[in-house]
């Protein structure tokens, strides 16, 4: 569940693309008409989920869950029923948007990447749930991690979803390849020269392995912007908004600093070819193809790829335990507070257009309990949001959960602005120039024109 990995578009509302919004979703299970659910020919309530489908359909981890839970769910008078969106990373958040612009297409229940619900809450597509989450004793007793409900809390204070995972990310590394080259199996880069000269000693030693892979295209949408971009501007003790001022920061030291990185792998050929990086698809070949098949040394991702790997996953692979490493991304330098990550989230939220808010609720409440959740964040490789499943043994037990909570110490979030959507399309604009060849400098004055126009002069700052 990524956090996994996201962008926004703008999509023109044409009554081709509604019609086609959910054309590509497949699978047997999605209906003709993918909007808000009414009854069936038997006269159940039909409640239809929609979700992100990444390409495996029926294989993935949170289709798989959500039937179960469809099956397990006590009100037999309803029918859940999934209705996913087959999109790259950088497609599914505008068709989601555009879907929930009407009641003939918007869902009952619909995932939401933390980092765009702020944006869908302001533009009324998202029902606050406040007066139902006071009736609901998990919400309120300590059983979430009272730090996760800020990510579905909007600027106007009210919550619009659910969260039901969250994430960490760090540096993947292949403790066999590292091996083989002379690097440390137990490796814990101090700065970013340490994870360039890593990179620079596989090139050199394994030149048929790509040293290094980071999202890098506007296609992998808000995978750039945060597993990269921002991972990298944090690390230099920038950020992208300034809450003192109020205002976007759009020239820095930093923001060249973060950018010159990104050149670097690039000029020098630590990464993988452009025409792998630049597809809305790059995130799942770097983690279920060239990570398993050892055709990749170091990967800059979140906690949750680990899901791809367990028997149920998109990419099985028993040995990950054994062959990966999860390693802290450090600052720039070295500096406090030593290493860095992002985190984000996903929740379940109902949309305003919803016909059947109450049912869906009771499904939310039934398929994010303790039980359940656990469920999808043990199948799925993700962190839970939940403190009582924490605690949980099974849990625990786990593969890298532990290390990749720990680095929530260190976490940093994405501005809670609403704005922030269209800026991180700016930002994905400006990578992947960069990536491709312009200059830090030049790709760093267009993106502060292009957040100019889009935020106002008055909301912009240098430093």
């Amino acid at each position: 569940m990524k956090s996994f990995k996201r962008g926004l578009g703008f999509v023109t509302t044409t009554l081709l693309s509604v019609s086609m919004l959910f054309g590509c979703a497949g699978g047997k299970d999605t209906p003709d008409d993918a909007g808000s659910g009414g009854t069936d020919s038997g006269g159940k309530t039909v409640i239809n989920v929609t979700f992100r489908d990444d390409g495996i359909g029926e294989n993935g981890s949170f289709y798989k869950w959500l039937k179960e839970m469809s099956a397990a769910f006590p009100d037999k008078s309803v029918e859940i029923r999934p209705a996913p969106i087959q999109a790259s990373e950088g497609d599914y958040f505008a068709k989601v948007a555009l879907a929930l612009k009407s009641k003939d297409t918007a869902p009952d229940i619909v995932t939401e990447d933390t980092f765009i619900l702020n944006s869908d809450a302001s533009a009324g597509y998202l029902e606050p749930l406040d007066e139902r989450l006071t009736q609901w004793e998990d919400w309120g007793n300590g059983s979430f991690i009272e730090a996760m409900k800020k990510g579905v809390t909007a600027s106007n204070g009210k919550v619009y979803g659910v969260p039901y995972n969250t994430d960490s990310r760090g540096l993947w590394y292949n403790k066999d390849i590292f091996k083989q080259v002379g690097l440390p199996e137990d490796w814990q880069p101090k700065t970013w020269e340490d994870v360039l000269n890593a990179a620079r000693t596989i090139k050199e030693k394994a030149p048929d392995i790509v040293p290094i892979w980071m999202n890098m295209g506007k296609a992998t949408g808000e995978a750039t912007s945060m597993q990269t971009y921002e991972m990298l501007l944090y690390g230099t003790g920038e950020r992208l908004y300034d809450d003192a001022s109020g205002k976007w920061i759009i020239k820095s030291q930093g923001i060249l600093d973060a950018l010159t990185f990104v050149e670097t792998v690039n000029k020098e050929k630590l990464g993988p070819p452009l025409s792998k990086v630049l597809n809305g698809q790059a995130g799942n070949t770097a983690s279920r193809e060239y990570l398993p098949q050892g055709k990749l040394a170091i990967s800059l991702d979140g906690s949750w790829i680990t899901g791809n790997y367990l028997e149920t996953g998109a990419a099985p692979w028993p040995e990950y335990k054994d062959v990966l490493g999860f390693a802290p991304m450090p600052t720039s330098q070295g500096q406090a507070p030593g290493s860095i990550t992002l985190a984000g989230g996903w929740a379940l939220s109902i949309p305003s257009n919803s016909k059947n808010k109450e049912k869906a609720w009771e499904f939310i409440k039934f398929a994010l309990n303790k039980e359940n959740t656990q469920k999808l964040v043990m199948s799925s490789g993700n962190i839970t949001v939940r403190a009582d499943v924490a605690k949980d043994p099974e849990y625990t037990k786990m593969p890298f959960n532990e290390i990749a909570t720990e680095y929530l110490q260190n976490a940093e979030f994405r501005p809670a602005q609403e704005k922030y959507p269209e800026v991180s399309t700016q930002i994905q604009t400006m990578v992947e120039s960069v990536a491709t060849g312009t200059s830090p400098a030049d790709a760093m004055n267009k993106y502060a024109q292009d957040v100019t126009r889009i935020v106002g002069a008055e909301k912009v700052i240098e430093k």
